[in-house]
């Protein structure tokens, strides 16, 4: 939730200007939405474009941070888009790099872990959305989502806690030879009791008795 501290300002903005929040996505969700975007028509993409907000920050050098989307994002971007609608949430130019991060994190409006799921320096942040590498467990907790696995939620970085959830149980070579063997692999982990404590977990509660 992005919880803004004050009403957004639209505008336009070059999409290979815009600056990640994050150093991973799931590249399977990239080309399922550049699939998407392939298979409308002219005037299905002006509608999607025109009602496909990026929320972002203005931070230092006043360059905008956009704070979700990055998935569609680097989908657009690959499919020829040049130019997207931008929210701008608040302007946090004024402050020092540092600071300016730490604000981010604090408001939950960052992610400074690697595709391996390492927490990061945010000197490691890439500046481009062309640079995020590829997290394949990112992209398994987005399959096991849509084949049910759990549900979709509003937790911020909801799908990030579930790939490190994945990460030490299901190989990546797995996930990337034999994504629907992985993704049924993930489905039933995903309802199993040590997954209760993530967001969207629809699977069943452990049976408590008296005194244990």
């Amino acid at each position: 939730m992005l919880n803004p501290t004050r009403n957004p300002s639209l505008l336009r903005a070059r999409l290979d200007r815009l600056r990640p929040t994050q150093l991973s996505v799931g590249y399977a969700e990239v080309q399922l939405k550049r699939a998407e975007w392939k298979a409308m028509k002219p005037r299905e993409r002006e509608a999607e474009l025109a009602r496909h907000v990026f929320p972002s920050v203005l931070g230092p050098e006043r360059a905008h941070y956009i704070i979700d989307h990055h998935h569609p994002g680097i989908a657009l971007i690959e499919s020829g888009v040049r130019e997207v609608w931008l929210a701008e949430f608040d302007d946090l130019s004024w402050l020092e790099l540092p600071i300016f991060w730490r604000t981010m994190e604090f408001r939950s409006w960052s992610h400074p872990y690697d595709h391996r799921g390492r927490r990061r320096s945010y000197e490691d942040m890439p500046e481009r959305l062309m640079q995020l590498k590829d997290d394949p467990y990112r992209s398994l907790a987005g399959m096991v989502r849509l084949a049910g696995g759990y549900a979709k939620e509003q937790t911020v970085f909801a799908e990030f806690l579930w790939a490190d959830f994945f990460r030490p149980h299901i190989e990546a070579r797995l996930i990337a030879e034999q994504p629907r063997r992985a993704t049924k692999a993930g489905v039933k982990l995903a309802q199993s009791a040590p997954a209760r404590y993530l967001p969207g977990w629809s699977g069943k509660a452990p049976v408590r008795t008296a005194g244990g």
